[in-house]
């Protein structure tokens, strides 16, 4: 885990998990650096001067509607972060380990759909080590993992290119979740997108179908897109992932207040909520709220909300989608034939569309 080294970065620099949402910041561009061995690392320049004060105008709007809300970037602050590498190591925490057990048994035959690959694009990136298996049975002649978190982004590739010597390493700095583009010296043929971790289940339907176009966009109709999703399990499978009996991911929910309060300066209290998570049906996705313990006041500069007692504030959603409905969205996002493969249990699917 990366040491952020003081409070502004921990409440700016998000770092991006397996299985959680991806960052949505502004993507930025800057000439290449070299940093470690062979590694061509492509480092951020500095950050709009207004980044700051957008991010406080999306969290006083988020908890201004009806049903509050928090954008579940803001889970992972450098603390976030830290709880979440030990949620993945829970029991009650599947996804992780499940989709690593369907990757390392299906190694060949994955190598096999991305044939060819000249360049490798990992999103979310995060410490690079998922993509590891992929360098080297597929063996691209070039490596690309894009994430916002520069710094851990940089000396995750930086390691990934000295342990690859044959095969060209470099950081892109951007929000892959809008539409962004590749540095224009990047390949573009047979370019193969890695998004593992069911992250795709943490945007709403719209939001994911217009992900999964523009990463449709970038393969230029030829490549492909190897991703990971969650599927729909037991009930209680599902509720024990996301409220673990040590109070993990309890602590990682309400952590996200401690980061609202530097970064909007407001005055929460983690004390005054608890955490919940439950199922909705309708929409096949788990949901994380916090709900006031009590009557609360909440106030930040130029803002106050009122909590009545048992109000929650909405924190992240996790689509559990049937995988018909998944290759439907892949099929209206311009793809073609696809390659799927699942654990024994069918609660994870690892799946290649062609371009």
């Amino acid at each position: 885990m990366r040491a952020v080294p003081d409070r502004q970065a921990a409440s700016i620099e998000f770092l991006s998990r397996a299985g959680r949402i991806p960052l949505p910041l502004a993507s930025f561009e800057a000439p290449p650096q070299r940093q470690g061995g062979d590694c061509d690392v492509l480092a951020a320049t500095q950050r709009p001067q207004d980044a700051q004060a957008a991010l406080r105008n999306e969290l006083a709007q988020g908890l201004m509607q009806q049903q509050a809300q928090i954008s579940p970037k803001f889970l992972y602050d450098a603390r976030g972060c830290a709880l979440f590498e030990q949620i993945t190591q829970l029991n009650e925490y599947y996804p992780t380990r499940t989709e690593a057990a369907i990757m390392a048994q299906h190694e060949v035959g994955m190598a096999e759909a991305m044939s060819g690959c000249q360049v490798l694009i990992e999103l979310g990136a995060g410490n690079c080590e998922k993509v590891r298996r992929l360098c080297r049975t597929v063996a691209p002649q070039q490596f690309v993992g894009v994430d916002i978190a520069v710094e851990f982004l940089q000396q995750a590739v930086a390691r990934l290119g000295q342990d690859f010597p044959q095969m060209t390493a470099r950081a892109v700095a951007a929000d892959f979740t809008a539409d962004w583009h590749l540095p224009p010296d990047v390949p573009q043929c047979r370019r193969e997108l890695f998004y593992p971790g069911s992250s795709i289940g943490n945007f709403d339907t719209q939001q994911a179908l217009h992900m999964l176009k523009h990463m449709h966009s970038l393969l230029n109709g030829d490549g492909g897109l190897l991703i990971g999703i969650d599927l729909p399990k037991s009930l209680p499978v599902l509720i024990a992932a996301y409220d673990d009996e040590q109070g993990v991911t309890a602590e990682f929910n309400l952590n996200v207040l401690s980061h609202v309060n530097r970064l909007l300066g407001s005055d929460f209290k983690p004390q005054d909520w608890e955490h919940e998570a439950c199922f909705d049906p309708r929409h096949s996705r788990i949901e994380m709220h916090l709900r006031a313990r009590h009557a609360v006041m909440v106030c930040w500069p130029q803002g106050v909300r009122y909590f009545a007692q048992g109000e929650t504030i909405h924190t992240e959603n996790s689509y559990k989608y049937p995988l018909s409905d998944f290759l439907s969205m892949l099929r209206a996002a311009g793809f073609g034939t696809t390659n799927v493969w699942t654990d024994e249990r069918q609660w994870f699917a690892v799946i290649h569309a062609h371009a």
